[in-house]
């Protein structure tokens, strides 16, 4: 193929494709234009996800008629216009290709006026189709419209997402902008549904607790601190969440430099490492922050959809926001727990402060040298020898139902079978069911023919529970029970929640979840499953993390295969919630009936994580460790 020069609709095409990735990213272009043109008050309407309609109105400067044709050119920009203009720019957009390459993949209609004329102008253009400027009827600003997003580009467009994901990310973007603008107002209508509204001129703090969402007022802390130096040094204000907040996504952690929100890895790490010890890792701080510096010193033209930034001096900046949030922290005396270390402790020291999991245990054994390991089996021994020996066995015990209904099928209370009488001996369990020791009330000491087994409760129970929850749901087919509320539980929620909500219907409905949106910032549970609440799970907290799992991209449910595989993920987390905890105290006859089912149920070998639930030391091992081999 000869080398040729590429049409202006082939330019504009390839450009959207790095411009334009899905709605949310000509929502965002749009607003950007909008907040550059000094717009007070931006409304945008979405249907379908914004696949159908993407429109976003404002009443800003509005663009004259004899340039309204020149915005829709590729590379055609009134921001910048010689090369030092890029080593400080101020506004958000600036390279002059959004415009373009939207209008290149949508049927596209803009309609401005400024305010030095009488009537409004509208220009439209589908492809590399564009029609005459006409004048008609409308209010000082501007209104641009994208119908039938990728209608001529049919690859990218069967990428989209479901509506309901593509509205989420939609309403994700429009908050992230109105952070960082308190003074203008926005308003987001989804199919019709007002989905988000927020007054303008409000303050950054009342602006930014508006949209982490209701009822976290309390835990947020805000912080200031400035770089010191020059007036002009860079400074970061923001508001930190208690750890208490955390989410289970980084999508909790905005960021911001300069008024415009970012993705940085450095400035994330900052955070983080300012909430190190104080929640587990696992977990993402609930925080926004919102850095200012010379432009100089920051360059923002290094991304498509400048979404990311590079710094000079990326060091120093990493220092101020890791200062400002830890010593904001450490005010509201906020310090790092024992039980959460920064690094993992030696055995002993995590046998004083909490039971370490099944996966730090074996680490821990397979690191010790001999003396260590012979430490470990002294203890056990001790523990033994102080033991009466009529409570090893519990059969010889009287039979007595177990107060936890832990170990119950999947949406009822089963109590277990009681253990037979010593008289009984043709009725004796094996020697897995027989437990020797519940050493520091999270590991269950028993035996088999090979030698002793130390057995996780918790990871054992969680496996236990995602079986039982497997087979009633995936494999009978049952939706869990469910027990109903006098009273609903309201929950805050953003509108992204309220969208992510209508998505999981299907999934919440064969979980045994019934929630609703009650009014526009909040979300109430009137059934929940029947077996979390006798376990003391919070229905609250648990639809708020599968809410934030289901926003982060999680739980599609868009194919039969699909949704057994949002189901596995949500099992997973109940069984989890549900499970008995390292520290819970077990009677002789709660740890018979947990071993009973270890016998019963497949790949009781780990739990539904893939972290074992059971030690061995043979007997060979024994005999080395005490030097009779």
């Amino acid at each position: 193929m000869p080398i040729r020069v590429l049409s202006t609709l082939m330019i504009n095409q390839i450009a959207a494709g790095e411009v334009i990735e899905r709605p949310a990213s000509v929502v965002k272009e749009l607003v950007d234009n909008s907040l550059d043109a000094g717009a007070s008050r931006i409304h945008i309407e979405i249907t379908d996800g914004g696949r159908e309609l993407i429109r976003v109105s404002d009443d800003g400067t509005g663009i004259p008629p004899d340039e309204l044709a020149l915005a829709l050119t590729q590379h055609a920009t009134s921001k910048i216009a010689e090369p030092g203009d890029l080593a400080a720019i101020g506004t958000l957009g600036f390279r002059g290709e959004a415009l373009a390459s939207i209008a290149s993949v949508s049927r596209f209609k803009a309609v401005s006026r400024t305010g030095l004329t009488e009537e409004a102008w509208s220009l439209s253009a589908a492809g590399e189709t564009m029609g005459d400027i006409t004048p008609t009827s409308g209010r000082p600003g501007t209104s641009m419209e994208a119908r039938d997003l990728f209608f001529n580009v049919p690859a990218r467009r069967k990428f989209l997402r479901a509506a309901g994901t593509e509205s989420v990310q939609v309403a994700d973007a429009v908050e992230r902008i109105a952070m960082v603008n308190p003074h203008v107002g926005f308003t987001l209508v989804s199919n019709g549904r007002t989905a988000l509204e927020l007054p303008p001129s409000q303050s950054r703090k009342a602006r930014a607790m508006a949209v982490m969402g209701t009822g976290v007022e309390d835990g947020l802390f805000e912080f200031e601190l400035a770089m010191p130096g020059e007036p002009g040094a860079p400074k970061v204000w923001g508001l930190a969440g208690h750890p208490s907040l955390a989410k289970v996504t980084g999508k909790g952690v905005f960021l911001a430099v300069n008024g415009r929100p970012v993705r940085d890895r450095n400035l994330q790490h900052a955070v983080r490492e300012a909430y190190r010890g104080l929640m587990p890792p696992d977990k993402f701080p609930l925080a926004a922050v919102f850095l200012e510096l010379d432009p100089r010193e920051v360059d923002v033209n290094v991304h498509p959809q400048k979404t990311e930034v590079r710094f000079r001096s990326p060091g120093p900046l990493h220092s101020l926001i890791h200062a400002a949030i830890a010593r904001r922290l450490q005010e509201e005396e906020i310090v790092a727990s024992a039980a959460l270390p920064s690094a993992r402790p030696s055995f002993a020291e995590a046998s004083k402060v909490a039971a370490p999991t099944s996966h730090e245990f074996v680490d821990h054994f397979k690191r010790m040298d001999t003396s260590q390991k012979s430490l470990v089996f002294d203890e056990v021994r001790r523990a033994l020898e102080k033991e009466d020996p009529q409570s090893i066995h519990p059969v010889l015990a009287p039979s007595a139902p177990v107060s936890q209904p832990g170990w119950a099928s999947a949406g009822e209370v089963r109590e277990p079978v009681p253990a037979p009488a010593a008289s009984a001996p043709s009725a004796a369990p094996s020697l897995v069911a027989v437990p020797i020791l519940h050493f520091r009330s999270a590991y269950i000491v028993t035996q088999d023919e090979q030698g002793l087994l130390i057995v996780d409760q918790h990871a054992l129970h969680e496996r236990v529970m995602f079986e039982e929850f497997r087979q009633r749901i995936l494999v009978e087919g049952k939706p869990l029970e469910s027990q109903g509320f006098l009273l609903p539980e309201v929950i805050p929620a953003t509108a992204s929640s309220q969208e992510v909500l209508e998505d999981l219907r299907p999934l919440l409905d064969r979980i045994g979840i019934d929630a609703a949106p009650f009014g526009p910032k909040q979300i109430a549970i009137h059934a929940f499953p029947s077996l979390l609440v006798a376990r003391g799970v919070a229905a609250g907290p648990f639809l708020a993390e599968l809410l934030d799992q289901a926003a982060d991209g999680h739980l599609r449910a868009t194919s039969d295969t699909a949704m057994e595989q949002a189901l596995h993920e949500v099992l997973d987390m109940m069984s989890c919630k549900a499970a008995i905890k390292a520290g819970n105290h077990l009677s002789m006859q709660e740890m018979a009936a947990l071993l009973r089912r270890r016998e019963e149920i497949e790949r009781s070998s780990n739990c539904p994580h893939g972290r074992p639930t059971t030690l061995r030391l043979t007997l060979r091992d024994l005999e080395k460790q005490f030097g009779r081999s």
